[in-house]
């Protein structure tokens, strides 16, 4: 197989794809990807905008054959690559290999909890959901999936979804009297067939740190594993090394039992007495903290704070309802099944607080949002856990050399739980439809996985006598390094047996955009901040007619950014409309954005990466501060501790790469395509003032810089 010709101007790729261009540097990559997967060698590759990273992986691992796994940044891009890049490629190629999509059992309708819901519609909360159960009802019978995603009628956020889907808690299993036309058994049966399987970072760590009855394994019969947006992974699997209760997962249980046991156990307790102690404990647990949205680590409770006593009776008060269940169980699979939640509920409870597990340095903290509390117990560090988990080890110690290591067995299964919420919540203190730490605790399916990463890593003792294949993994995004240097990314996940290689973007910088830092906006901390982001942007909004991003490091900084906006163009009778954040689901908001052809668009976090707009519908991008983790953050702070006591600069080694990566994600929201040109605004004057604002701005894209506003103007009337 040539890849060179295959790429070519003049290959089936450039025939198949209307303004095909060839790109050296998407065929280095490629070739990269062929020989790691040769090698079935671990390859950490960064690709700057433009390169074509998706094809770039994808012709080698669909010409080379045997089974891949490809695990995508979000559910968004997943489907993407599933319906759109994957099919074209694949027939470009004319290779015909069979591939899946597979996400998280949440995604999918339940038969079981579709009856249940039917039968009892008064537990309906209101006559929105009366309607959109009509319409799944009448989807249902016409999907092949059963994929939520496929039924525009309802939003994907409506409230009655959580009823009739399953969570990895509420799912009977092979108990199910609908088992045999269970959707995600069907899925997941599909993807065992197939060559390529396409999956999301949330689900792949689900896989491996859970294993169910009846589930079939996809991970062991992989040749390949391709991380597509790898740089989300080391946030991802902090969370899901870890173990997490939430007072939304205890409402939702409360729900499921008082339902369930009137409708098959009426005679068997009186329910609302039963769960009325545990329905108070659980919101007084919520009271401990008043109105202030936070997050604590265990150490700065204290030992006199409210959560103490609150987490005591909750425990009391759980331990009456699953001795109840446990007389129940024997009734029906549901009541089963809800016995085993309440058991595993009180498993997580008592290890929140508990001492760390030896050799596993961890932190017990709380997320205290406006809908709930979540006790959450982190792994301060993944690399080692991930690298056993990867190499297919258990407790002993790797060495980075160990060249036989990859010859032993992942044992883990599937597991169809969807935790991106959750997953995007600890990444960020940002909000939007996937990743808000709000709707997450508002949501149905809020549980993390309950086994430890030491449990998990000792199961692999039970290793089979006949390993599954090498395999080789590929970690890629277009922010992983900082100046070539991959150390940050590759020490968070364990991977110095990696070979690493960046491709900068093949767009012409200098030409196409400007960077520009405006003089005597005051100090990210001061209180004026944001008013003097916005009266900085306003002459450039002007001049560029709208079609502007504005991207802010917090929700708190979106809010008064827009109203600040509003204000403004009201005042001068502007007749640029702004859409803020939080207003509206995000594809929504794009879609307006790009209709209006002169809006303003307000957002954070799920705004900085993801978001592909080209051409002329986007030429000004504009950050208020350099996006630096909160301070207050305390797994970070434990992080930048143990930093320290190695005799570290945690500043330097660990707080500026990430602010580099975070917005290089930012930035690359701006030039889309070999034709588009704009401006980049970042209004922190510490990118020109500290000494280490060097090594930030000689990250991002060559632009042309200037910090004269007229030079930008001037530039934004042309466009």
């Amino acid at each position: 197989m040539d890849l060179s010709a295959l790429f070519s101007a003049t290959g089936p790729l450039a025939r198949a794809f209307d303004g095909y261009c060839e790109r050296q540097e998407q065929i280095e990559m490629s070739q990269a990807i062929q020989k790691a997967i040769r090698d079935a060698s671990t390859v950490v590759l960064e690709a700057g905008t433009g390169v074509g990273k998706t094809a770039a992986y994808l012709v080698p691992s669909l010409m080379e054959g045997g089974k891949v796994i490809i695990s995508t940044g979000t559910k968004a891009l997943q489907d993407q690559l599933f319906h759109r890049d994957l099919p074209a490629v694949r027939e470009a190629l004319g290779v015909p290999v069979k591939v899946a999509l597979l996400k998280g059992r949440s995604n999918y309708l339940c038969w079981h909890h579709l009856d249940r819901t039917n039968q009892d519609a008064t537990l309906l909360g209101s006559r929105q959901e009366v309607r959109d159960l009509g319409l799944i009802n009448s989807f249902i019978h016409r999907s092949p999936t059963g994929d939520k995603a496929e039924c525009p009628t309802v939003p994907e956020h409506a409230t009655i979804w959580a009823r009739v889907t399953s969570t990895r808690e509420n799912c009977l299993g092979s108990d199910c009297p609908r088992y045999s036309e269970c959707f995600v058994v069907k899925a997941r049966r599909e993807a065992q067939d197939a060559d390529v399987v396409v999956v999301n970072h949330h689900l792949f760590f689900a896989d491996l740190m859970l294993r169910e009855e009846g589930v079939p394994e996809l991970l062991p019969n992989a040749q390949t594993i391709i991380f597509d947006e790898a740089h989300q992974l080391p946030d991802t699997a902090t969370l899901f090394f870890g173990d997490s209760v939430s007072t939304a997962q205890f409402l939702d249980f409360l729900r499921d039992a008082l339902a369930t046991g009137q409708a098959q156990a009426r005679d068997g307790a009186n329910w609302n007495d039963v769960l009325a102690p545990l329905d108070r404990a659980a919101r007084d647990l919520r009271l401990c903290f008043g109105q202030q949205l936070q997050r604590l680590s265990q150490a700065q409770l204290g030992l006199d704070h409210p959560l103490w006593p609150a987490l005591d009776k909750l425990r009391d008060a759980l331990a009456h309802v699953r001795d109840v269940l446990d007389t129940q169980a024997e009734r029906g699979p549901d009541l089963a099944q809800l016995h085993r939640r309440a058991d595993d509920m009180m498993q997580r409870v008592c290890a929140w607080g508990a001492p760390e597990r030896a050799g596993e340095p961890e932190l017990c903290w709380i997320d205290v949002g406006s809908h709930g509390v979540q006790l959450h117990r982190t792994p301060i560090s993944v690399a080692d856990v991930f690298r056993r988990q990867r190499l297919g080890l258990g407790h002993a110690d790797i060495a980075p050399d160990d060249a036989d290591a990859e010859d032993r067995a992942l044992r883990d299964a599937v597991d169809e739980s969807d935790e991106a919420d959750m997953v995007a919540a600890f990444a960020s203190h940002d909000a939007d439809e996937e990743d808000d730490l709000q709707a997450l605790m508002a949501g149905a399916d809020t549980a993390a996985p309950t086994r430890s990463a030491a449990s998990m890593a000792a199961d692999s003792d039970d290793a089979p006598a006949t390993p599954p294949p090498r395999r080789a993994w590929i970690f890629t995004s277009a922010t992983l390094a900082v100046k070539s240097d991959f150390r940050h990314f590759t020490e968070a996940l364990g991977l110095q047996d990696a070979e690493c290689h960046s491709w900068a973007s093949p767009y012409d910088y200098p030409n196409q955009a400007v960077l520009y830092v405006p003089h005597d906006v005051p100090q990210p901390s001061d209180p004026r901040h944001t008013d003097a982001v916005v009266e900085a942007a306003l002459p450039l909004i002007r001049a560029n007619r709208g079609r502007a991003f504005v991207l802010c490091t917090s929700l708190r900084a979106v809010s008064k950014a827009a109203e600040k906006l509003r204000e403004l163009f009201k005042e001068a009778g502007d007749p640029f409309p702004v859409l803020q954040q939080g207003e509206a689901p995000r594809p929504t908001l794009l879609e307006d954005f790009r209709r209006a052809g002169n809006a303003v668009l307000v957002g954070s976090h799920s705004f900085w990466e993801g978001i592909d707009v080209k051409g002329d519908a986007l030429t000004l991008v504009v950050i208020d501060k350099l996006p630096f983790a909160p301070p207050d953050d305390p797994v970070l702070a434990k992080r930048l501790e143990l930093l320290a006591q190695e005799g570290g600069n945690p500043f330097m080694s660990h707080q500026v790469p990430q602010a580099i990566i975070a917005l290089k994600q930012g930035a690359g929201r701006l030039i889309r395509s070999e034709t588009d040109r704009g401006v980049l605004m970042i209004c922190d004057t510490r990118l020109i003032d500290k000494p280490y604002g060097r090594r930030i701005w000689q990250s991002l894209p060559p632009m042309r810089r200037t910090r004269v506003q007229q030079e930008v103007i001037d530039f934004l009337l042309t466009l």
